[in-house]
């Protein structure tokens, strides 16, 4: 089991499948399914997202939440949502050393 999980707006993503590429747990996979607008979607398809953020850093429609279980129990606190993107982004990572990263 892992320690993250995701949260994805089915109906906003338009199955570009980055998300799955960049999954080194391949814990993502496109639905069988399509949205209102036609598309296949993504899906979170295993219990082994660990949390490490890949799938909403390369998701170009901010679609996806990443939630990571704390340390001190059972409930889930929110670690990546990237949404209204104009321009550059800067983003901090939690749990490792206090750094900011621009892309």
């Amino acid at each position: 089991m892992g320690i993250g999980t995701v949260k994805i707006d089915i109906e906003v993503c338009k199955g570009c499948e980055l998300c799955i590429e960049s999954c080194p747990q391949d814990s993502l996979n496109m639905s069988n399914e399509i949205n209102s607008k036609g598309f296949h979607y993504a899906v979170l398809v295993k219990d082994n997202c660990t949390g490490c953020v890949n799938c909403a850093l390369v998701c170009p429609d901010s679609v996806i939440t990443v939630y990571r279980k704390k340390k001190s129990g059972k409930q889930k606190e929110v670690v990546a949502k990237i949404s209204n993107i104009k321009s550059d982004l800067k983003f901090t990572v939690e749990d490792l050393p206090k750094k900011t990263f621009d892309i």
